[in-house]
């Protein structure tokens, strides 16, 4: 958890993906330690008892803490400007953590309809079995905000932008929705990174990331983690990961940390690039739309442009001929990859109507604009001009 009182706070997120959280052991070294160890010994008896009761800081069990998993806690914590993080092992563990310990029988969770597929199984399918009521919501629409929000809520789940169609919702009039509510707003913030949005500064209650996305940025590691209050995270989160064991691996918690390093550098060029392929796709023949937030076409762009520092790394466009164009098309791709992650340092590309949101009814799709010639692209770190020629030879078949 990051401290309160720590100088690192005044520093720039620059500095912060590189140095906050950073403990050194006595050997000095440069780059964060990794400790590779389950348990830890103590001193005395005393000590054992006394860190068992809280009453003592130190690592009991590396399920319930690491230093390895802790400096990126810290990190992340810095750079979000929360006052607590919680790292565990996966994006959609982050998810379901995060609602999961604080939810209860009979509570009530409204949602956005626009939502990753696993996020809607557990809003949708999970959470219902637990006797907790969820209402979905077009996210764009505050009017079917505030009627879904005219009765007490527990909670308020939502991605912006969101997967696939980078719908963008408006961060600040939801949360004070929820408030009156009595209901706190939990953000997704995986499509703009911490670099582009900042959710709490905008009325978030809590935030959370897939790492294995822009965080890591490299397609090396699963990871995940929760931002929020200090009450939220010590008093309902750490209890609940301590008991149903969700834990972070150190080694992948350290490759995260060497991620965050070159964060904001790889953000900064992929968005850039992102909105010079986004141009070029607008004029590239079969292609009926272009849905990016930094082209001032997209019908949230004056939104996006209050609450985020950039356009995303994101494009989805969508192509005439359906789903036999769109799988000609990626077919044809020599440079860019077929795959359903992103944020990577290499530019992905996906077919959603038949991987990441295949479970959705044809109609639920149609609703949410996923048509079968919907493609979402995670633009990378390659000459953008490269990734045109790309397109235009496969669109060109």
């Amino acid at each position: 958890m990051a401290k309160t009182d720590d100088p690192s706070r005044s520093w720039r997120p620059r500095t912060q993906l590189v140095r906050g959280g950073l403990a050194r052991s006595a050997f000095g070294e440069t780059a964060e330690a990794l400790f590779l160890t389950s348990g830890y010994c103590y001193p005395g008896a005393e000590t054992a008892e006394a860190r068992f009761k809280n009453q003592e800081p130190g690592f009991i069990y590396s399920r319930y803490g690491n230093p390895t998993v802790s400096m990126f806690e810290e990190r992340m914590a810095l750079l979000e400007g929360a006052a607590a993080a919680r790292a565990v092992a996966s994006g959609m563990a982050a998810v379901n953590a995060a609602l999961m310990c604080q939810l209860r029988a009979g509570d009530r969770v409204v949602a956005s309809r626009a939502l990753f597929g696993s996020c809607r199984y557990i809003i949708e399918e999970l959470l219902p079995r637990f006797g907790i009521e969820t209402v979905l919501v077009d996210g764009t629409d505050l009017e079917q905000w505030s009627r879904a929000l005219a009765k007490p809520a527990r909670c308020i789940f939502i991605e912006t932008p969101a997967n696939p169609t980078l719908e963008i919702i408006d961060i600040a009039e939801v949360a004070r929705l929820g408030r009156a509510a009595g209901a706190r707003l939990i953000v997704d913030n995986v499509f703009a990174t911490p670099v582009l949005q900042r959710p709490l500064e905008l009325g978030a209650d809590i935030t959370l990331y897939s790492a294995t996305k822009h965080i890591d940025g490299q397609g090396r590691t699963l990871g995940g983690v929760v931002l929020g209050s200090a009450a939220f995270i010590n008093d309902e989160m750490t209890p609940y990961l301590r008991h149903t064991g969700p834990s972070l691996s150190p080694f992948n918690a350290w490759v995260l940390l060497k991620g965050l390093e070159t964060l904001e550098l790889r953000v900064a060029a992929m968005s850039a690039g992102a909105a010079q392929v986004a141009d070029a796709l607008a004029e590239a023949p079969g292609v009926t739309r272009v849905l990016y937030p930094g082209r001032k076409d997209h019908p949230q762009h004056a939104l996006a442009m209050r609450q985020m520092r950039g356009g995303s790394t994101l494009i989805a466009f969508e192509l005439t001929g359906g789903k036999e164009r769109a799988f000609r098309a990626l077919n044809r791709l020599k440079l860019i990859d077929i795959s359903n992650n992103l944020g990577d340092s290499k530019s992905l590309i996906t077919h959603p109507a038949t991987t990441t949101h295949q479970r959705l009814s044809a109609e639920e799709r149609q609703r949410l604009g996923i048509s079968d010639g919907l493609l979402r692209l995670s633009v990378g770190l390659e000459d953008p001009q490269d990734l045109i020629e790309d397109l235009a030879q496969a669109l060109g078949a």
